[in-house]
């Protein structure tokens, strides 16, 4: 599986060419969410540190090998414009590959926000730079809070670096701890002199008994283009080489 071939979509910005040089402004401050969006977390375990120890989230099976179905959307308010990808994507020991099937919106997001998003995503992993977003007691200090009385376990995360592939907020785990929920917060460092307030929020659920991301919502305030927002969903297929089960998939 490679880049592949996309089918065609609309070329709006080209019949608005007093559009076109806002948009690129936008895209060079936004695709740097990219780095978050795009780093896939594969691996949140750590047993070296007592506080981690008594967190049963982070020791679960890593995500070693899958096959999911992605669905990318982005939009900034103030230019009104807006797009969306979809590609089949694939992870195991040979790196990340992709095969975009379906594109939609604007010709300059889909161009230089949503494709670099799987490009950078393949140059992450391929170079190892993914390990610098995972939830390990090297990137974090982990400190357990008490509860909003829903049941839910709050622990934040403190980034031990300044670095735009880090969370300064937190963790929420299900009652018991063994369950990661999401992670929520601002990246712990501005991506670039256009990028500032990204918010990011990524939920995860257990599937056939591994934990996997299944959507990442960032927002951003970009210079000359106001609030920013790209989000993905995976679908996933095949887990650590295991087909997931059908009713796992329709839910």
């Amino acid at each position: 599986m490679g880049h592949g071939s996309a089918a065609r979509a609309p070329l709006g910005d080209a019949r608005r060419p007093n559009m076109v040089r806002p948009a690129v402004t936008w895209c060079a401050g936004f695709t740097v969410l990219a780095l978050w969006l795009a780093s896939p977390g594969l691996a949140a375990r750590t047993e070296t540190e007592p506080s981690v120890g008594r967190l049963p989230a982070l020791r679960d099976e890593p995500l070693t090998q899958y096959r999911a179905y992605r669905r990318v959307h982005a939009r900034t308010e103030r230019f009104n414009q807006e797009a969306s990808l979809e590609a089949w994507t694939e992870f195991d020991a040979r790196g990340f590959r992709y095969q975009i099937v379906k594109e939609d919106g604007s010709e300059v997001i889909r161009t230089k926000v949503l494709r670099a998003v799987l490009q950078r995503e393949q140059e992450l992993i391929a170079s190892g730079e993914n390990l610098r977003a995972e939830l390990t007691a090297d990137n974090y200090e982990f400190q357990e809070t008490a509860g909003t009385g829903r049941g839910e376990r709050y622990v934040l995360l403190k980034p031990k670096r300044k670095d735009v592939l880090l969370v300064d907020g937190q963790m929420v785990l299900s009652p018991d701890g063994r369950d990661l929920l999401r992670v929520e917060g601002r990246m712990s460092k501005n991506p670039s002199f256009w990028t500032s307030l990204v918010s990011i929020i990524r939920r995860y659920t257990r599937l056939d008994g591994v934990r996997v991301p299944i959507s990442t919502e960032s927002v951003a305030r970009v210079k000359f283009a106001g609030l920013s927002y790209l989000d993905a969903r995976y679908e996933y297929y095949t887990i650590n080489g295991r087909p997931v089960s059908l009713s796992v998939q329709a839910r």
